[in-house]
């Protein structure tokens, strides 16, 4: 039962620094935008301890065989869509280790399915029919902290014993109540009221770059700073493939791009082969 009505969330307040935004040139309207802005990252800063644990959570369920998955609506969703197609071409991981869903599906990620965030019910539906077990993280994603949708799968979430996070903007709201761990970034009142496809979902952005990517890291998705579990699935990343080679080696482009062939791209193989001069075999053994 959503407890708190729609004009007490601090995401449906006017702000009071933009009320004359509709009289504004074009740079006043965007030096406004981005002074609102600015203040995201200091917000999200206060959650990082939330975060880490969240991520320690979806690290352990990986292990296990489990999956992230992120529910959501409208913008909330299309980001946790958005983060979770990233994950197969950054770190080459299968496309239903870290899900997205959005409520009313697919269409829904390009034009809004009125009603459906509405049906509590429908949240947990659509994680049954992805067979959502206790291995699996649930992260709910919403600004208001009360979408129906959200709710209902974190409830079904919590009653098989599956970890589960929330992603909100407003305090003490009705999915924190509903979550194990409750990440709570208090954006304000947006620039155009209500909208918060804006400063709430860039919060909501950075949060999911750092639990997807944080996890990733975690489990070796990741050497240095580079990105060696890439899928190389076009020209752009196959040229970067090969450059993460000679970066990571110090070796020369052309020394990359003959190893990068010989291992079919393995990136991995290709670095532990120059850094410790062993053949294919013996990299992937050394690898394993």
């Amino acid at each position: 039962m959503v407890t708190q009505s729609l004009g007490e969330l601090t995401t449906e307040q006017q702000n009071k620094l933009c009320e004359n935004i509709d009289t504004m040139s074009a740079y006043e309207i965007v030096k406004t935008i981005s002074s609102e802005d600015e203040k995201v990252a200091f917000i999200v800063r206060s959650q990082l301890r939330q975060i880490a644990n969240t991520i320690d959570h979806i690290v352990e369920a990986f292990k296990k065989g489990g999956r992230l998955i992120y529910t959501g609506c409208g913008t909330a969703g299309r980001i946790g869509v958005l983060d979770a197609s990233e994950c197969p071409p950054t770190f080459s991981v299968s496309s239903d280790m870290v899900i997205g869903l959005i409520a009313g599906g697919k269409q829904a990620v390009y034009q809004a399915v009125e009603g459906a965030e509405d049906n509590e019910e429908l949240g947990q539906k659509e994680l049954e029919a992805i067979e959502f077990n206790k291995n699996d993280v649930l992260v709910g994603i919403s600004a208001s902290g009360r979408t129906p949708y959200v709710i209902g799968g974190l409830k079904y979430a919590q009653t098989i014993g599956a970890f589960c996070a929330s992603v909100t903007c407003n305090e003490d709201s009705e999915m924190s109540r509903h979550a194990d761990e409750s990440i709570v970034t208090v954006v304000g009142p947006e620039v155009i009221t209500g909208s918060t496809r804006m400063k709430a979902g860039t919060a909501q952005k950075m949060v999911l770059n750092m639990l997807s990517t944080g996890a990733m890291i975690r489990l070796g998705k990741v050497y240095e700073n580079l990105m060696v579990d890439l899928n190389p699935a076009n020209k752009k990343l196959v040229e970067r493939a090969k450059r993460i080679i000679m970066v990571s080696t110090g070796c020369t482009f052309e020394c990359a791009e003959r190893i990068y062939e010989e291992t079919n791209g393995n990136v991995k193989v290709a670095i532990v082969m120059i850094n410790h001069d062993l053949t294919q075999e013996e990299a992937e053994q050394y690898l394993a």
